[in-house]
């Protein structure tokens, strides 16, 4: 085992600490990465706060990050010392069931292992679950590392690990691209990523938010129209309207209202994971052969896919970077909606 520093909450009402971590030696397959950045993502909070109960503390959450190669065991082939390299949301897979097999890791039937609070062997991780980026330095098997292209600044590259995959995912897997009219609801962390990314497939977007108040950004980053959903004549207007709707918050919503605005064959993707139940009105969907569905993340392959295709089109995420004495404040600025959009650690300050 070797060490590095990290940042660690103790208990659910915990503040951050800076602290030592283990990480396991370099296997013939693994890579050693310097950490330079690690976004933080709302699945980090919920994890951090046991909001999804089963946590396991000291938690190190983090897997939006963004670093240079520092070593590679003897058998890896893909990445050399120096190089520009990610870490998103899974450090591991089966890698023999049919989701595997299909490069569809994040949906392993074995079990995903998540870049951090997952349990494993004690040979990987000392504590026994795993680690995630709010640190120094990781290590992960070379599959589960990403290349990042030099098109793309590595501090804004991060959040696109998480945030870029989970939006460019539904987006290629429902064909956005010219013709298609998509609608993104929430013009947050998730949200404002997803309308670059749609923007560049050449799809029509519409922003849906409680208000008109990132209106000009939204349409500064691509998207062609921007509604109020707090006004009842928006519901009025577009209905009927979208090829595609992506749902990007995880509050509660009226979802019978949305899918009004679909066309017909249209799909809205469920991307935010609300708390509670929601209630389905089955008219809505057999009107005009409506779908609701929903996606997590992407798999590997797709992440660097998506990852190419931001820097072909100059996308990366809008950010505001921080120190890792800062996480505390910054994770009850996203409960606040006080960030525009995605907060970045810098790791030299861990």
């Amino acid at each position: 085992m070797t060490t590095a520093a990290a940042y660690a909450i103790s208990a659910p009402d915990g503040a951050f600490e800076k602290v030592t971590i283990e990480r396991r030696e370099l296997g013939p397959h693994d890579v050693l990465i310097d950490i330079k950045y690690a976004g933080i993502c709302h699945s980090d909070i919920h994890t951090a706060r046991n909001e999804w109960n089963g946590t396991s503390y000291p938690c190190v959450p983090g897997h939006e990050i963004a670093g240079l190669v520092a070593g590679v065991g003897s058998a890896v082939t893909k990445y050399r010392v120096g190089d520009r390299v990610g870490v998103g949301c899974m450090v591991g897979s089966c890698g023999r069931c049919a989701p595997c097999l299909a490069d569809e890791e994040q949906y392993c039937a074995n079990g995903t292992i998540w870049t951090y609070n997952t349990p494993v062997d004690a040979s990987q991780q000392a504590e026994g679950y795993t680690m995630g980026g709010y640190s120094t330095q990781i290590v992960v098997t070379e599959n589960f590392v990403v290349g990042i292209p030099e098109g793309i600044g590595l501090d804004v590259a991060a959040p696109l690990l998480c945030a870029g995959v989970t939006l460019y995912s539904p987006l290629r897997h429902w064909q956005a691209g010219p013709g298609k009219r998509v609608a993104i609801i929430g013009m947050g962390g998730l949200g404002h990523v997803g309308v670059k990314i749609a923007a560049a497939m050449g799809a029509e977007v519409t922003v849906l938010s409680q208000s008109l108040r990132k209106r000009e950004d939204g349409l500064r980053l691509g998207a062609t129209n921007y509604y109020a959903t707090s006004e009842r004549e928006t519901f009025r207007e577009l209905r009927g309207r979208f090829d595609l709707i992506l749902n990007t918050v995880s509050s509660d919503l009226p979802i019978d209202q949305y899918l009004k605005l679909l066309a017909l064959d249209g799909t809205m993707v469920l991307l935010g994971l609300p708390e509670t139940p929601m209630t389905v009105t089955a008219r809505n969907l057999s009107g005009l052969r409506r779908s609701l569905a929903g996606s997590m993340i992407g798999g590997i392959a797709q992440t660097q896919e998506m990852l190419n295709f931001c820097a072909a089109h100059g996308i990366g995420a809008e950010i505001e970077l921080i120190s890792a004495d800062e996480i505390d404040s910054a994770y009850d600025r996203v409960i606040a909606s006080d960030v525009q959009y995605r907060f970045v650690i810098d790791i030299s300050t861990v």
